[in-house]
C-alpha cells in the first residue's frame, strides 16, 4: 500500500535514526495491536472449545490429539507456500482475507451443532482455518517491522504478545463459563466474530512501502521462492541451529494443551469452567514473558535468554503430570506459557532484524514449515501415549527432553550468541 511520504508511517533506518515516538502513540501500530488483540480473545475460545467437543462426544486424549495433529499438518503444508505467498501481495489485504475467511469456517460450527454434534466436520474446518492461518501467521510477522522498526522490533513483539495474553486471561475464563452455560460449540461462535472484527480493524491500517523489492526477473517461480527462504536459513549459522532445536521443541509440545485439558478432567475430575481458569492462569505467564523478555534479552543477549526459557519450559512440563491439585497445574501451566512466549519473541524478533525486507516472508515460512513439520507427529504420539499409560510418565519424559535440547543449544551458535 503506497501513500505520501510524509503520511507513511517510517521504517528501517529511517525510523532507528529519528527516534520515534513511543509505540502507544505511533496510530497504525496501534490499530493492529488492538485487532490482534481481539482476534486472540476470541481464538482464546476455540483453544479450549474445540477439545472439548471432541472430549464430550468421544472421551479420548487420542481422539483429541488427532484433530491437533490433523490441524498442525495443514499448517506445515500451508507454510510451504506461505511465504512466497506473502512475498508478491498486498499483506494488508492478505490479513484481512485471512480474517474473513476463518470468521466463515468457525461461524459453520455453532450454526451445524443446534441439529447435532458432527465430529467430522470438526477435521474439516480445523485445518482449513489452520492452513489460513498459517498465511495470516507468516504477513503478520512480515509487517510488524514495517509499522516499527527494526530498532525496536522485541520491544513491540512483546506489547503485542503481552496484551494478546491478557486478552487470553479473560478469553478462557469466558470460554469456560460459556461451554459449561451455552455448550463449546457456542464458544467457537464467538471465536468466528472475533476474526470478524480483527478484519474491520485492519481496514484502517497503513502499511509502509517495501523496502528492497527484487527485479521481477529475480523471481521466476514458486519453488525458486521457498529455496530462497531455507537457502538463508541454513546460511545463517544462529538460525540454522535455531531450526533444528526448535524442531525438536515443537514435536514435543504441540500437544500440551490437549495433554493439561485431559489431565484437569479426566484424572482430576474437574470440570470446563475449570480447564478455563487453568488456561487464563498459563495467559498470565504469557504476559508475564513477554513483558519481562526485552529487558532479559538485552540484558543476557539472545543465547542465554533462549535456551534458559526453554530448560524452564521442560522442568514445567516435567511437573505437569505429577502434581494434583489445581493451583499447582495454573503455576506449572503459567511458567511454561511464560518461557515459551520469552523464547518465541526472542526467536521471532531475532529473524526480523536479520532478514532483509523481501525475503521476511519466504525465510518466516521456510522456518515455520522446517521447525514444525514432524510437529503435528508429536501431538498424535503424546497424546496416544497418555491415553495408554497415563498423563504422568508421559509429561515427565516429554519435559526431560526439552531439558535437554537447552543443554545441547548450548553447544551451538545459538547458546554462543553474544548480547545484542
Amino acid at each position: 500500500m503506497t501513500y505520501e511520504a510524509h503520511h507513511r508511517p517510517k521504517t528501517g533506518r529511517e525510523t532507528d535514526a529519528a527516534a520515534p515516538r513511543p509505540l502507544w502513540r505511533q496510530r497504525d501500530f496501534g490499530v493492529f495491536w488492538a485487532a490482534q488483540t481481539l482476534s486472540v480473545l476470541g481464538d482464546s475460545f476455540a483453544l479450549i472449545a474445540l477439545p472439548l467437543l471432541v472430549l464430550e462426544a468421544t472421551g479420548s486424549i487420542a481422539r483429541m490429539g488427532l484433530l491437533t495433529a490433523v490441524g498442525g499438518a495443514a499448517s506445515v503444508l500451508a507454510a510451504v507456500f506461505a511465504g512466497a505467498v506473502v512475498d508478491r501481495v498486498d499483506r494488508r489485504k492478505l490479513l484481512i482475507g485471512c480474517d474473513l475467511v476463518r470468521t466463515a469456517l468457525y461461524g459453520v460450527i455453532p450454526v451445524v451443532w443446534l441439529f447435532g454434534p458432527e465430529l467430522w466436520l470438526l477435521y474439516v474446518v480445523l485445518p482449513l482455518c489452520e492452513a489460513v492461518g498459517m498465511f495470516f501467521a507468516v504477513g503478520y510477522v512480515t509487517v510488524v517491522r514495517g509499522l516499527v522498526g527494526t530498532g525496536r522490533l522485541t520491544e513491540a513483539n512483546g506489547r503485542l504478545n503481552a496484551t494478546a495474553a491478557a486478552a487470553g486471561v479473560l478469553g478462557p475464563v469466558c470460554a469456560g463459563v460459556v461451554a459449561a452455560w451455552s455448550g463449546a460449540a457456542a464458544a467457537v461462535g464467538v471465536n468466528a466474530a472475533s476474526f470478524a472484527v480483527s478484519a474491520a480493524c485492519l481496514v484502517f491500517v497503513r502499511l509502509g512501502a517495501r523496502a528492497a523489492q527484487e527485479a521481477p526477473d529475480e523471481r521466476p517461480g514458486l519453488w525458486r521462492d521457498l529455496r530462497t527462504g531455507a537457502g538463508f536459513l541454513c546460511r545463517h549459522p544462529v538460525l540454522r541451529a535455531l531450526t533444528a532445536l526448535l524442531a525438536g521443541f515443537s514435536f514435543l509440545t504441540l500437544g500440551l494443551n490437549d495433554l493439561v485439558i485431559y489431565h484437569l478432567k479426566h484424572d482430576l475430575g474437574h470440570d470446563d469452567h475449570t480447564v478455563g481458569i487453568v488456561m487464563a492462569a498459563g495467559a498470565l505467564g504469557t504476559i508475564t514473558g513477554a513483558l519481562l523478555v526485552a529487558r532479559v534479552r538485552r540484558r543476557l543477549g539472545f543465547g542465554r535468554t533462549w535456551t534458559g526459557a526453554v530448560a524452564v519450559c521442560g522442568l514445567a512440563f516435567a511437573g505437569l503430570g505429577w502434581v494434583r491439585e489445581v493451583p499447582a497445574v495454573a503455576v506449572l501451566s503459567a511458567a511454561f506459557l511464560a518461557c515459551v512466549g520469552m523464547a518465541g519473541t526472542c526467536s521471532m524478533s531475532l529473524r526480523q532484524e536479520v532478514t532483509p525486507e523481501h525475503l521476511l516472508g519466504r525465510v518466516t515460512a521456510a522456518f515455520w514449515t522446517l521447525h514444525y513439520a514432524a510437529a503435528p507427529l508429536g501431538a498424535a504420539v503424546l497424546t496416544w501415549a497418555a491415553e495408554r499409560h497415563g498423563t504422568t510418565p508421559v509429561a515427565a519424559a516429554a519435559g526431560a527432553c526439552c531439558v535437554l535440547i537447552a543443554v545441547v543449544a548450548l553447544f551451538t551458535p545459538v547458546g554462543r550468541s553474544a548480547p545484542r
